[in-house]
């Protein structure tokens, strides 16, 4: 029986990449234990397994000599042989648990090393099961990650990593960024019931989700040709994103929505149906509020940059649309450009115009012959999405049209 467990552990060692030396070394601290709370011994036993034939030897630990007069333990002892019938079958036993403790352990540990180095990349799994506060993600076979959805009220120190309204349902493909990987060797748990969930944690809120959406749907992205400069999100309802070209002859915007929209339109659809609005990036910091309030047309910007300050112009008609359902527009304008954004009506700011200094008004001021949207109004009278060309009415792919009138009429073509 004896050197037919040691034949066991040998081969699971092999199997499981083990250190059998390691294991047999654990076992025998493990059994320690346990005899030493079974046999009632006072000051502890020290279990021995025989390397070759697998037997196990039980010594209760006598002391002697003095005891430490400030500690009070005792620094020597005598060993004396307690060995039960039976030990092989306890060893057994516990040599079945320390092994599945081993293994798991060496599992975390490995995912750990891996993925710890990949915080921030993009995953795609299938959802394995979902209860109230997270869901498990597979993403290959024994790694799963762990999307978090607690409720902050009853548990603050969690995360809610979901987007509001998003429901998953079993084997259900979601892509997901990232965010941390628990360390299996971390002294005290950073969460309640970590050793049973997933090391890795994934968000569907993070910001950087839509930029490496962005670089899987958009190939001048991944390549660097077009970058993305700034992200602002609200989850599930609506997003803006900054884009610019390295290349002059690329127009950015175009790039990303793609023909017909099919680059953000395939975004939006593996966002499950969160707006996202392209907006293109300008170093010039007017410039850059104005085209961040698309799609509202914007009058006149003045920066102050001092306090990193921003008063907005626009017509008294688009001023709603500038400031969004519930201020939202003006509120991801802000996180986008990183601005304090003041928007004000036309007749609002006539009264402060006459007041700007020349000079400042000259350097801030963006007409509606600046930064604005192409012109072009499609046959199912939608209006083109990109930023018209400099110059131009319309962007790189209507430029033909220039000289052409453009109709209000939203049922015609042009």
């Amino acid at each position: 029986m004896a050197s037919e467990m040691m034949e066991a552990l040998e081969l699971l060692c092999q199997e499981k990449h083990i250190d059998q030396l390691y294991l047999i070394d654990r076992l025998e601290q493990s059994l320690a234990k346990s005899y030493a709370d079974v046999l009632h011994l006072p000051f502890g036993a020290r279990v021995t397994i025989d390397r070759a034939t697998g037997r196990v030897y039980v010594y209760e630990l006598v002391p002697k000599g003095e005891e430490d007069p400030e500690t009070g333990d005792y620094t020597e002892f005598d060993e004396v042989d307690v060995t039960p019938p039976g030990t092989s079958r306890i060893a057994a036993q516990h040599a079945k648990t320390e092994i599945r403790a081993i293994v798991r352990n060496a599992a975390r540990q490995q995912i750990f090393e891996e993925f710890s180095q990949r915080v921030g990349d993009i995953i795609t799994g299938t959802v394995l099961q979902t209860t109230p506060d997270f869901t498990i993600i597979k993403i290959r076979e024994g790694v799963e990650a762990e999307l978090p959805h607690f409720d902050q009220r009853r548990h603050p120190e969690e995360l809610n990593e979901r987007p509001a309204g998003e429901r998953y349902m079993h084997n259900q493909r979601l892509k997901a960024i990232i965010i941390g990987v628990r360390d299996p060797n971390a002294a005290q748990p950073t969460v309640r019931g970590e050793r049973q969930r997933p090391s890795i944690v994934v968000s569907r809120t993070h910001p950087d989700l839509i930029r490496r959406l962005f670089e899987l749907e958009v190939p001048e992205v991944y390549d660097g040709i077009v970058e993305v400069r700034s992200v602002a999100r609200e989850a599930g309802v609506r997003s803006k994103v900054a884009v610019s070209s390295n290349d002059e002859h690329l127009d950015p915007v175009g790039a990303c929505v793609g023909p017909k929209g099919s680059r953000v339109r395939t975004v939006v659809s593996e966002l499950r149906g969160e707006r996202v609005d392209v907006v293109l990036w300008s170093d010039d910091p007017a410039k850059c509020v104005a085209s961040a309030l698309s799609p509202a047309r914007v009058s006149r910007v003045i920066i102050d940059p001092e306090d990193n300050y921003a008063t907005v112009i626009v017509p008294d008609d688009q001023l709603s649309l500038a400031i969004g359902k519930e201020g939202q527009n003006a509120r991801l304008a802000a996180r986008l450009t990183g601005m304090h954004i003041d928007i004000k009506s036309e007749s609002m700011a006539a009264g402060i115009m006459r007041e700007v200094p020349a000079a400042v008004a000259e350097d801030s001021l963006i007409d509606e012959e600046g930064a604005h949207r192409c012109e072009y109004v499609g046959p199912n009278g939608i209006q083109c999405r990109n930023m018209a060309r400099p110059g131009s009415r319309f962007c790189g792919v209507h430029e033909d049209l220039d000289g052409v009138e453009v109709s209000d009429d939203p049922d015609s073509l042009i």
